[in-house]
């Protein structure tokens, strides 16, 4: 079978990075402008964290074209196949929701449990997972910024895993990678907006995984990035509350019973 990439899998590899950008870049925009919903103070993205921007901007980017070529891989390997990601496939809103609910089950499992295990291992997280902690203060575009080889694992081969299991088509994946970046973008935006429908339809949300980046909440919250069913299921599941704070914003509080 020859290989070729055809236009719906270079809009499925590319539509979700111009989203990334523009998602992101809406939100950043908006970080200068909504000092009353954030949860730190703008100048804590530079003060707190490890890795400039530059760096992280840097990081994404090699991810991103990594993720281009894995991509388009998984599409030339697996087209004509009825269980792959198949361009010539004419699907209903029926069957592209069920494609969407299997994708995000399979995504959100697959993540939690190799996130949860690289906390766990001292080693990994030493070595891998730290890098992406490097942001205590995580801002929109810093979403994936990881350890390439993290990176590989955990959203170039989580979210092959994920079309490819659910069988979408190239261009219905482009639509599923695209709302996981959204996703994920606003998971690290820092932002609690009124009237967010990420933060009606999602338990887990910016101030859900925000937690998780604090020190205390290392051992906490790995869920990510749609549901928090696994954490709850497994006890790592960390409520909070939010107080106003006297210059704008909201401060992050852990329940205190979930400290130890």
């Amino acid at each position: 079978m020859a290989f070729e990439i055809t236009n719906d899998m270079l809009v499925g590899s590319l539509m979700p990075v111009v989203v990334y950008w523009v998602y992101g870049g809406f939100y950043t925009i908006l970080g200068y402008t909504c000092n009353n919903y954030r949860l730190h103070p703008k100048a804590d993205e530079d003060e707190k964290n490890f890795a400039s921007k530059e760096t992280v901007i840097k990081g994404v980017l090699w991810q991103q074209f990594r993720q281009f070529i894995v991509t388009n891989l998984l599409y030339m390997m697996t087209k004509g196949n009825d269980t792959g990601a198949s361009s010539g496939q004419s699907t209903s809103l029926i069957v592209i929701a069920r494609q969407f609910a299997v994708a995000m089950f399979v995504f959100d499992t697959y993540q939690y449990f190799l996130h949860r295990y690289l906390h766990q291992n001292k080693f990994l997280y030493k070595h891998l997972h730290s890098k992406h902690h490097r942001l205590v203060v995580s801002y929109p575009f810093g979403a994936i910024y990881s350890h390439p080889i993290e990176g590989f694992l955990f959203d170039i081969l989580g979210g092959s895993l994920a079309i490819y299991l659910s069988g979408m088509s190239p261009r219905t994946s482009a639509f599923f990678s695209s709302f996981a970046n959204m996703k994920s973008v606003d998971d690290h935006c820092g932002l609690l907006l009124p009237g967010n429908p990420f933060h009606i339809f999602f338990t887990n949300n910016t101030a859900y995984h925000d937690l998780h980046h604090q020190l205390y909440g290392g051992k906490y919250n790995f869920s990510q990035p749609f549901f928090s069913i696994w954490d709850k299921i497994l006890g790592t599941y960390m409520p909070y509350s939010l107080e106003k704070r006297e210059e704008g914003g909201f401060h992050l509080r852990p329940v205190k019973e979930c400290k130890d």
